[in-house]
């Protein structure tokens, strides 16, 4: 049973229509649009200048940050790929999280800012995200490094890794999925269903936001879709979603084929959460985040 305050706020996002925004896919090319014409910013808030050493370079044409604690040498790397269907930005929830990983964690995070769909595409987005974890593996001498993703940034995170580990052999030591989306086409015949109770997500707009995001590439090709690539060879992953997400199917599909492929699975399901819950002010959250702390902390020492 979900704890009194997930169900509130899970009823005050039915009541706020957050839906409404993943309706149609005339909903989310009008998003596109308006993003165009009025980019958002994902600038980090200045409280996390408080507690850490924050800067940004650019990887083309990617700002890239650069999170340290403050004071102390980092006891870990991370590599953190934030959600947004492909066409948001950094936002608070994503910031807090990686606040939680430097003060909590002492974690070094590297935080790519990258280009949105449909201009950064799965063939340009990919490519770059896996030369970022390259170089923060390669730097990290004897600091374990973890690949952190939540939503659409955990696809991006998993095929990352993929055409790192396909072109020369090198993997983080460990890789965190929050409510991943793995399979852009959402056609998973279980998803109907679980829609029908999911507060946040609704499948036509993400369906939407996948074909853009995909570009000239088909939609179950393993760069937009990295749950049809292999997983042998893959560190260990954790995974944590709810049962009121519609993507909660491609956590279940990624347990089943990753353990096919001899990867090991640290699972979490969570009876009655919503989408991307680690990163909710809920008892449940506090878990998970408390939990991927752990995980990192374990890749630091290793």
């Amino acid at each position: 049973m979900p704890s009194l305050r997930s169900r509130a706020l899970s009823a005050a996002l039915i009541a706020s229509g957050r839906r409404r925004r993943f309706a149609s896919a005339e909903a989310v090319r009008d998003r596109v649009a308006h993003t165009t014409r009025r980019p958002e910013s994902h600038l980090p808030p200045r409280a996390l200048g408080r507690v850490a050493e924050v800067s940004r370079t650019f990887v083309g044409a990617w700002p890239v940050y650069d999170a340290q604690p403050r004071g102390a040498e980092p006891a870990a790397r991370v590599l953190y790929v934030h959600g947004g269907i492909y066409i948001n930005e950094l936002v608070r929830q994503h910031w807090s999280l990686v606040r939680t990983l430097v003060t909590e964690a002492r974690a070094h995070c590297v935080v790519p800012a990258y280009v949105l769909a449909p201009r950064g595409t799965a063939d340009r987005t990919v490519p770059v995200a896996a030369d970022l974890l390259s170089g923060l593996i390669a730097g990290g001498g004897d600091v374990g490094t973890v690949l952190i993703g939540d939503s659409a940034g955990a696809g991006l995170a998993l095929a990352a890794a993929q055409r790192l580990r396909d072109r020369t052999g090198a993997a983080p030591s460990r890789i965190v999925l929050i409510s991943p989306w793995l399979d852009v086409s959402m056609s998973h015949p279980d998803q109907a269903a679980i829609e029908a109770a999911d507060p946040m997500l609704g499948r036509p707009g993400l369906a939407e936001a996948g074909r853009l995001y995909a570009g000239t590439l088909d939609v179950d090709d393993p760069r937009v879709s990295p749950l049809h690539g292999s997983f042998a060879g893959l560190p260990p992953i954790s995974v944590f979603t709810g049962t009121r997400d519609v993507l909660t199917t491609d956590s279940r599909e990624l347990l089943r084929r990753a353990r096919a492929d001899g990867v090991e699975v640290d699972y979490h399901e969570e009876p009655g959460l919503p989408h991307v819950y680690p990163l909710l002010p809920v008892p449940e959250g506090r878990a998970a985040r408390d939990r991927i702390v752990e995980i990192v902390r374990r890749a630091g020492a290793e």
